[in-house]
């Protein structure tokens, strides 16, 4: 299972949520919601009336042609005169990833936010989460390198989660390097590390690191406006000189889950998969 998926009493009040506002609105075809969810708690940002690019993403995961079933459904012919009664729920894992054009605008942070900022999307499918966020992953072109040198620098409340990766990755293939908070946590946990100093501490820094080409993959989180200004560069650089890189612990634990997939990947035809269904 994905480190990070949602719990199915969430997915049960997500679902009954959503069925409620279909109904309070009136709304008979597609819905698009967005919400955000902190521990078991879901607020819902936004409804509108439409298909949003969700839908041909689930369609080719399902092997259901939802704008089909949509727009029969707004025609009068109900789910229940289409043979639509459950949900489908593939053995296999589906995985959609933004594309984002940071580098074709210069000085632009890659940090993300609520702003839309995404171009499109890929999808990875695959019969592990892991196989299927590594395909997503390269589609973006943000390749997993299997070894190399990681630099670590995160916030006080992702060190626990980056001890366990960083056990992970000294075990199959990988040098350590961290800044010195993130460094000493490491240390203290038995893992074998380089430090690096910060930019605000001198050269030479993690960034000269990035930009000598000493560096394969970044995980970079941050916590404060002040620690977000200062490692700009960091993402700024890494991005320039196409490393691969992590803003947030959850994606960089799918990362890891990744990493272990990397031999046992295989390519698949859509048309095979859904026989499966």
């Amino acid at each position: 299972m994905p480190p990070f998926s949602l719990s199915e009493e969430i997915k049960a009040n997500l679902r009954e949520q959503t069925k409620q506002m279909a109904l309070a609105l009136n709304v008979v075809g597609l819905m698009n919601v967005q919400f955000a969810i902190k521990g078991s708690d879901i607020y819902v940002l936004e409804v509108n009336p439409r298909a949003s690019r969700t839908v041909p993403f689930v369609s080719k995961a399902t092997s259901r042609p939802l704008a089909k079933v949509a727009a029969l459904c707004m025609a009068g012919t109900s789910l229940a005169e289409q043979g639509i009664k459950d949900e489908i729920i593939p053995e296999y894992f589906s995985v959609k990833e933004a594309v984002f054009p940071f580098v074709k605008f210069p000085g632009v942070d890659t940090l993300l936010s609520p702003e839309m900022k995404s171009t499109g999307e890929v999808m990875g499918v695959g019969q592990s989460f892991g196989a299927a966020y590594n395909k997503a992953q390269q589609g973006t072109g943000a390749n997993i390198p299997k070894s190399g040198t990681v630099l670590f620098s995160v916030r006080d409340s992702d060190k626990e989660i980056a001890i366990e990766l960083a056990t992970y990755l000294t075990k199959n293939g990988f040098d350590i390097v961290a800044t010195r908070g993130t460094a000493a946590a490491f240390e203290a946990a038995g893992i074998e590390c380089q430090t690096a100093n910060k930019v605000t501490e001198g050269r030479p820094h993690i960034v000269d690191m990035i930009i000598d080409g000493k560096a394969d993959l970044v995980i970079n989180t941050t916590s404060t406006n002040k620690t977000v200004k200062d490692s700009y560069t960091i993402r700024r650089e890494a991005l320039m000189h196409k490393v691969t890189y992590f803003t947030n612990i959850a994606s960089a634990r799918a990362m890891v889950e990744a990493h272990k997939a990397h031999d046992v990947m295989r390519v698949s035809k859509l048309q095979d998969l859904h026989t499966t269904i």
